[in-house]
């Protein structure tokens, strides 16, 4: 089989777009990561961490086979009561700053779960990355599951009381 030297350079290209993509996967810290438990007949719950992307990017999608639906949520007081709603587009990631996925903030939801999410054990959760340029990238995270934050991670009463 033979290329011709445009088809080798696409094929170069490609490959190096594909690299680069990975790169920003690999480069976005995830620390903290965790997913709440859940009980027998729980149908939706949580998951929480701090993302930190070396550039400006931006968190477009999240999925987990354990749940039908996974999305990024906003949780957020209007006057005393506690909205929460799924994020329209996408997550920014500034260059170099922190972004907390908190209970009581923006955090991923699992819904639609297919099994109980036990304590002690793991589920998988694929986040989908896109960088100022547009490439989207995937990391691929085994999160445990907890009934509380993990050492390190900020705890749910840190962020208030929640009203009716």
């Amino acid at each position: 089989m033979t290329f011709s030297r445009w088809t080798l350079s696409a094929a170069l290209a490609a490959g190096l777009s594909v690299m680069a993509s990975g790169a920003l996967a690999q480069a976005v810290d995830v620390q903290n990561a965790w997913a709440r438990a859940t009980v027998q007949g729980q149908r939706a719950t949580g998951a929480f961490m701090t993302l930190k992307a070396p550039t400006d990017a931006k968190l477009v999608s999240v999925s987990s086979p354990v749940a039908g639906v996974a999305e990024v949520h906003e949780m957020k007081m209007e006057g005393d009561v506690m909205k929460m709603r799924a994020l329209s587009g996408s997550l920014d990631l500034p260059a170099g700053k922190p972004v907390e996925l908190k209970p009581g903030g923006y955090h991923v939801m699992l819904m639609d779960l297919k099994l109980p999410l036990q304590k002690d054990t793991t589920i998988p959760l694929t986040l989908v990355f896109k960088d100022a340029k547009g490439v989207e990238t995937k990391k691929e995270l085994k999160v445990p599951v907890s009934q509380v934050a993990p050492a390190g991670a900020v705890p749910a009463a840190a962020h208030g009381e929640h009203k009716h």
